[in-house]
């Protein structure tokens, strides 16, 4: 199997285990996976097709330099061209995008100061790794905001995006969506524990920077999760 092959593969399977896990919305997010080195010839999902049902053959190849791409009969998402066209464009170190308005990472975006706060494992998983865009401006199909948001993102992982969502980036599909689910567990640990109306017990940087550190050797666990996640989705017939 070729490598651009596998690649289709496991963004489609991401794709339809975001949906059995209950992060899909509708017929709208999106997750691309970048096919050339400079990241500008990339994989995306096509306009409004359901998470569900996407396959590895229904994902578009496009270029983020083609300026006429949503002229096209094909166009994808306006808002998908945006922020995946822009921040692949920009970013050639994004091989994989995923984004998604996720139940918690979505009410963290949310909150005034949406800093994800170093309280556990998890939560510390993320120290000096996310990004934050407050500047919300509505659905994000203007070329400024993707700019924006591309260099908002800079050298992180994660892009907090307020009163919007999240986005991820990561070297290879496992690899991003195991950061999108710990995400989403971190911040349900957010917003659970900020609900309480107790005081947060936080951790110090210096211990949170040491459990980023070790979280390094655990690195492995992406793929085997990954795999697992692709094993439990029904077979798609032709009809689905």
């Amino acid at each position: 199997m070729s490598d651009h092959t596998r690649l289709r593969e496991d963004l489609a399977a991401a794709f339809r285990i975001t949906h059995q896990l209950g992060w899909s919305e509708s017929v709208g997010n999106h997750f691309s996976a970048a096919l050339s080195e400079d990241g500008k010839q990339f994989l995306l999902n096509p306009k409004w097709q359901h998470f569900a049902t996407i396959r590895p053959e229904d994902l578009l190849t496009l270029h983020s330099d083609d300026t006429g791409v949503l002229d096209g009969p094909d166009a994808p998402d306006a808002s998908a061209w945006c922020i995946h066209g822009t921040i692949h464009r920009k970013l050639p170190r994004a091989r994989v995008i995923l984004h998604v308005h996720s139940p918690y990472a979505t009410a963290l975006a949310c909150l005034k100061d949406p800093t994800m706060v170093p309280l556990d494992n998890n939560t510390a998983r993320f120290h000096g790794r996310i990004a934050y865009d407050l500047d919300f401006g509505g659905i994000a199909d203007a070329v400024e905001e993707g700019e924006r948001l591309a260099d908002s993102l800079g050298d992180k992982d994660v892009l907090v995006m307020g009163n919007h969502g999240v986005t991820i980036i990561g070297e290879t599909v496992a690899a991003a969506y195991e950061d999108l689910y710990f995400f989403e567990k971190a911040a349900q640990t957010v917003i659970l524990t900020r609900s309480t109306g107790q005081e947060l017990a936080v951790l110090s940087d210096a211990v949170a920077a040491n459990t980023a550190e070790g979280w390094k050797a655990y690195a492995g666990m992406a793929d085997r999760h990954f795999a697992f996640l692709k094993s439990q989705l029904p077979v798609l017939g032709r009809n689905d």
